[in-house]
């Protein structure tokens, strides 16, 4: 419990004075511990994959994408010519990353990794949403959610040699992020247009 003194004088201004500087020490503190919490949980946002980018970084066989928010910012300026496609642009400003390890051409196939990275989101506390599985390929959808919005989506695909790991932020919408994938026709993100089946 946070202990306050306070020196009565003859002067009531005196004690006006430091009672209200107290105030503001307070407010202070608690606007630094809001910023300091702010800023962990925004660090926390594809803090997983970050450390496969680090770990796989002098690996040429894989490929490295990382986009900031600055390029789903740039959808603001644009206009839409219908009311869907005004939400789909506000809805993709909201967005504040992309980063993408990638590979199709894994020597030894793609499997061990697969199983490890989607062990590691498990691990890491995400909730699965979605698995789909055939004979090509397993692609398996996890989520973090926080008072109802979608914070953070993972993706990882593997099968044969080929194999993904994607990690969308920001404020998310299950339907734009299929809609966007078809859109930018990549096919790192081609498993994303499996999002809009779910919903």
């Amino acid at each position: 419990m946070l202990k306050v003194t306070l020196t009565f004088t003859l002067k009531k201004g005196t004690f006006k004075i430091k009672k209200m500087n107290k105030q503001n020490t307070i407010v202070r503190a608690t606007l630094m511990i809001m910023m300091v919490v702010g800023f962990f949980a925004a660090s926390a946002q594809g803090e997983l994959i970050n450390q496969y980018l680090d770990d796989y970084a002098a690996d040429e066989n894989y490929v490295k994408v990382s986009i900031n928010s600055r390029m789903f910012s740039l959808f603001t300026e644009l206009e839409g010519n219908s009311e869907e496609e005004k939400e789909f642009l506000e809805a993709v400003a909201k967005l504040k990353g992309l980063k993408i390890l990638a590979s199709d051409s894994l020597p030894n196939g793609s499997r061990a990794i697969y199983d490890k990275t989607t062990a590691d989101v498990d691990k890491a506390g995400y909730e699965e949403l979605m698995t789909v599985k055939d004979a090509e390929e397993d692609i398996k959808f996890s989520i973090k959610e926080k008072k109802g919005i979608i914070e953070e989506l993972i993706m990882v695909v593997g099968g044969n040699k080929n194999f993904v790991f994607l990690s969308l932020y920001g404020e998310i919408d299950l339907k734009t992020v299929s809609k966007l994938a078809t859109s930018m026709n990549v096919d790192s993100l081609k498993g994303l247009k499996n999002l809009d089946k779910g919903n």
